[in-house]
């Protein structure tokens, strides 16, 4: 007789368990949610669990909770959540005048749902403590893969890859690599604001982690991205020295212990002439080119296909996909699409820099001035990342421009809220650290 799957029974438990709770508290909807996501631990399961729709059971609780719910029912609309919708309501158009109908709209639904996800989001998570959590949240479950890869890469000595749940975005080791870039700051961010020194100590044991399963990735498109990202790390962190002291023990350890194919394969950047997988990318990123060039409305989702390059490309018969979150925008929805996104991007990293200004000698915001540094990292890693790699629609960077939206409105409030004396003599209040000095609604 053969046992229970415990793992898919677990992950069943826990998920029908926090329905109830939901519905009395839609932040827990969003939680389970981020959870879901970007653990996937239904993936990591093998019967029943696999495949079976948790994250759409715990995103129509939500929002049903949503609307019973007595607090104010209010998108906060900025510049971003403008652009956003925009962006949104743009990919349905491509998608109406899509090169490949049945595969843009199954494309279409998955993306539509993770955009309403995201403007749910930004009408719940509204206070610190509910943004705090989420961000735990988001950076624990991917960092399990960052804790994971990066001991599997030690203890393999770097010979394999490595990649992540399959049937996720984040499946592969490009992907993997991608989504582990973006963690790091947000890890860091958690490291900054506790106080226990054993969390601490545990958390910077995760970073490195994570950097070395980047590392592990074997993906020469994360290895320039953790570059850039661990530049912009130490530009904006805190204890810049102490961090900038750590990465320069830690990388050169970290490259040297890597094995000489992965050095080869990393070396081939320089000769990308030669290299037929860097080749093939640049033969896309020209049909892309040509194809939004010739298609008012770009290609719509899914049109990196054979017919597409049999029209548009140089080689056609050299068929990639896009493998550039900036190519792929352009080639699916055409030079206003590309616009769109692009402006979404730069809004948000416009945001990131006035909530450091403003909140920078305020003591008691340090925890919203830390939170926009630590996401203007993550912004450079996608950007950096995500011109070799095709994840436009990931829903991290999404809910990256959410949390940076929510901290914007935050930051203002806190700071129309400041007695107009205290504004003008420059004294600030104070607060205590984090650990405890977020309190939950409801709390002492």
């Amino acid at each position: 007789m053969m046992g229970l799957p415990l793992r898919d029974v677990f992950v069943t438990l826990v998920v029908f368990a926090s329905l109830p709770f939901i519905l009395k508290r839609p932040e827990i909807g969003i939680l389970m949610w981020a959870w879901l996501g970007y653990l996937n631990p239904h993936k990591l399961s093998w019967e029943f669990a696999h495949d079976f729709p948790y994250a759409q059971i715990v995103a129509l609780t939500t929002m049903f909770a949503l609307l019973l719910s007595k607090e104010p029912k209010k998108i906060p609309w900025t510049a971003e959540t403008i652009l956003l919708l925009v962006f949104t309501l743009w990919m349905f158009v491509t998608t109406l005048f899509s090169l490949f109908p049945d595969l843009a709209w199954e494309q279409w639904d998955k993306v539509w749902k993770i955009q309403l996800m995201t403007f749910v989001s930004m009408m719940i998570m509204t206070t610190r403590w509910r943004i705090l959590a989420w961000v735990w949240v988001i950076a624990l479950s991917l960092g399990f893969y960052g804790f994971k890869g990066g001991v599997f890469t030690i203890l393999t000595g770097g010979a394999y890859a490595v990649y992540g749940p399959e049937g996720t975005f984040i499946g592969g080791n490009n992907e993997i690599g991608l989504a582990l870039i973006m963690t790091i700051p947000l890890l860091r961010y958690c490291q900054l604001n506790v106080e226990k020194m054993w969390v601490k100590h545990l958390l910077l044991m995760g970073i490195l982690l994570c950097l070395i399963a980047v590392v592990g990735t074997q993906s020469r498109g994360a290895f320039l991205g953790v570059a850039a990202m661990s530049l912009f790390l130490i530009r904006n962190s805190r204890h810049t020295w102490t961090l900038l002291l750590f990465l320069l023990i830690a990388l050169p350890l970290i490259y040297v212990f890597m094995p000489e194919p992965w050095h080869e394969r990393m070396a081939s950047i320089k000769n990308f002439e030669q290299d037929a997988s860097a080749m093939g990318r640049i033969n896309s990123w020209w049909m892309a080119f040509y194809l939004a060039k010739d298609q008012f409305f770009g290609g719509g989702f899914e049109c990196f296909k054979a017919p597409t390059f049999a029209m548009y490309a140089p080689i056609p018969g050299d068929v990639h996909d896009a493998h550039s979150i900036y190519f792929e925008v352009l080639g699916e929805h055409g030079f206003i699409g590309l616009a769109l996104f692009l402006a979404i991007g730069y809004s948000a990293w416009r945001s990131c820099r006035w909530i450091m200004r403003k909140t920078k000698k305020r003591e008691d915001l340090k925890w919203i001035y830390d939170l926009a540094s630590m996401l203007q990292v993550s912004l450079v890693g996608y950007a950096a990342s995500g011109a070799f790699l095709g994840l436009a629609y990931f829903d991290l960077y999404y809910n990256l421009i959410a949390l940076i939206v929510l901290a914007k409105v935050i930051a203002r409030k806190e700071l129309l809220e400041q007695p107009v004396e205290e504004r003008e003599s420059g004294t600030v209040p104070k607060v205590r650290p984090f650990i405890v000095g977020v309190r939950r609604e409801g709390h002492p």
